[in-house]
């Protein structure tokens, strides 16, 4: 990135003000974030989304109670209710952990309102007990959350304006810590920022390095996007200004976001390296369902207690259509106009699903909590994408309406002076106008590439695995002993399979690894491409479901191609 662009900003622009810690209104005299840009937006200079400095590990001692049942559930390796083979001892362990739970004292909230730290580590906490609570239950028993549990994290979450699930934020934007040899402060005294190589997951459920580097491929995401809010920042800067030069800087700039989302989607692929893809699917993913995908309705007991909660509508799986750093690239390139758009026909509720928390963390994600009932009695739904947003930190969900409330959307400037008809055609030379509409295409192109590598993860991590398992759940219940073990062999998918992953969390061989050759070819990316978009429309046959319980394959393929809708037409010689 340009180092001459973090001289250039004014200290009033709303990236250089401080960040909230007090949940109630601005701070020191700051406007309101409902008319101009401000500190409210919570978006840092050095680190973007990420905060700039360690969240909470621990709560203060009154919490005590959650972070030690919280504790017990991680040292205890808890094991998925439904997982098959899961021992009579482990599933006591389990029981007996849920009853501690069940005992808990109903802990006040009030306190933790002073500070909306407090308030992210109490949500973290919370939730990922109710998904611990949850997921350990034997499939036959109903999902049913004690009141000890239910009050606080609904309280919390109402403070907080988010869903009482765990989010994108729980388990990538606040749920880092610095690594053990990075020290908190420099020699100056300069507080240390997180960058993509001092840092690592906090609170994981499988205890794995896989879920940990799952985690952190989507903050090193993160990290990295700061350049791109900074190079958004300068293009809107220039807007403003609307003369040639500033025509030429605004190419510069698109040029640089390009090669940024670039650089993003070969992060994403990275996961590849560090995450084992039959892991996730096995281990990890089962435990971010929400309701959506889970078998029964959520049943919320103590809830009548308290007159000002209501029963949660949204309950969705983790997702990283969660993040704000990709809504905000949809949002200034105009590229919302066509993926956020809703899918399918309008009378019924929306289809979207996502995938794996990646992004990775890739999205697993969902969709409306209500009864089938309900649904036949609401609104059409928003689509998936849009919703999403509810499941952001309000501060980000109050950034991107600002960005999406532009007086000067930059895909207006680009088509006023990129087309001869213009008013503006006189003073802007032909080839300045090409070049600028040839910069946005390759912004824009860039972001249907990187949704294009996201396909390949979800067939890798999800789609793969899944119909595996497919194949040798059918091959197990159509087994008519006596069979022979070469025909048995045959056909079974185990050379589909991939190998159990090395110590690192990386593969070893088989096809998964091939498959990540790509990397450093360009004509392996392009096959890898195509075989991985084969076998994710070929499960699309099948409707497979997000973790939310939507769609998966239709909502990518959806807004992969009307991303790439986005893109403007050359203008005729």
């Amino acid at each position: 990135m340009d180092p001459t662009l973090q001289h250039q900003m004014s200290a009033q622009h709303f990236l250089s003000l401080p960040r909230p810690d007090a949940l109630e209104g601005p701070q020191g005299g700051a406007p309101d974030t409902s008319t101009l840009a401000a500190h409210d937006f919570d978006v840092d200079t050095r680190t973007g989304f990420m905060p700039p400095q360690q969240p909470l590990l621990r709560l203060p001692e009154e919490w005590n109670v959650w972070e030690d049942v919280l504790d017990a559930a991680i040292r205890g390796r808890l094991q998925l209710g439904g997982k098959e083979g899961v021992t009579e001892e482990e599933r006591r362990a389990s029981e007996e952990w849920r009853e501690g739970v069940r005992n808990m004292p109903i802990l006040p909230t009030t306190p933790l309102k002073s500070s909306e730290l407090l308030l992210r580590r109490a949500h973290l906490v919370l939730a990922w007990l109710l998904h611990f609570y949850i997921h350990t239950l034997p499939p036959s028993s109903p999902p049913t959350i004690p009141a000890p549990l239910t009050l606080p994290l609904l309280r919390v979450s109402r403070a907080l304006r988010l869903p009482p699930v765990i989010t994108y934020s729980d388990d990538v934007l606040y749920n880092w810590r610095f690594t053990s040899t990075t020290p908190l402060a420099d020699s100056y005294g300069n507080p240390t920022l997180p960058k993509v190589g001092n840092i690592d997951a906090g609170t994981t459920f499988t205890g794995t390095r896989d879920e940990a580097e799952f985690y952190l491929t989507s903050a090193r995401m993160e990290l990295r996007g700061t350049d791109a809010l900074e190079v958004m920042r300068g293009i809107m800067d220039e807007v403003f200004v609307g003369d040639a030069i500033a025509l030429s800087r605004v190419t510069s700039y698109l040029t640089e976001l390009a090669s940024i989302i670039e650089d993003l989607g070969e992060m994403l692929m990275r996961v590849k390296e560090m995450c084992s893809p039959q892991v996730f699917y096995d281990e990890i993913r089962p435990w971010f369902r929400g309701e959506d995908s889970s078998a029964g309705r959520w049943v919320f007991e103590g809830i009548e207690e308290d007159e000002s909660l209501e029963r949660p509508r949204e309950l969705s799986g983790a997702s990283a259509g969660q993040s704000a750093l990709v809504h905000a690239l949809d949002v200034f390139l105009g590229v919302d106009k066509y993926s956020h758009g809703p899918s399918g026909s309008s009378s019924s509720p929306s289809t979207f699903s996502s995938s794996s928390t990646i992004s990775t963390s890739s999205s697993m994600t969902s969709r409306s909590t209500a009864t089938a009932e309900e649904r036949e009695q609401e609104q059409p739904r928003s689509s998936f994408l849009k919703r999403m947003q509810e499941y952001m930190p309000r501060h980000h969900r109050a950034f991107l309406n600002h960005l999406a409330n532009s007086p000067r959307p930059l895909r207006d400037y680009v088509l006023a002076n990129s087309t001869s008809s213009t008013s503006t055609a006189s003073t802007t030379s032909d080839s300045a106008g090409a070049e600028l509409l040839q910069a946005y295409n390759a912004a824009v192109q860039a972001l249907k590439v990187f949704r294009d590598k996201h396909m390949i993860i979800v067939a890798l991590y999800i789609v793969g695995p899944a119909r595996r398992a497919a194949a040798a759940k059918a091959a197990t219940s159509a087994f008519v002993p006596p069979a022979t073990p070469s025909a048995t062999s045959s056909a079974t998918p185990s050379t589909a399979t991939p190998p159990a992953s090395t110590p690192s969390g990386a593969p070893s061989t088989g096809a998964t690894e091939t498959q990540g050759k790509e990397t450093h070819g360009k004509e392996m990316r392009v096959e890898t491409r195509r075989e991985a978009r084969s076998e994710a429309e070929e499960e699309g046959k099948e409707v497979l479901k997000g973790t939310g319980g939507t769609d998966l394959v239709r909502f990518l393929k959806s807004v992969r191609d009307q991303t790439r809708g986005a893109l403007i037409p050359l203008p005729e010689a």
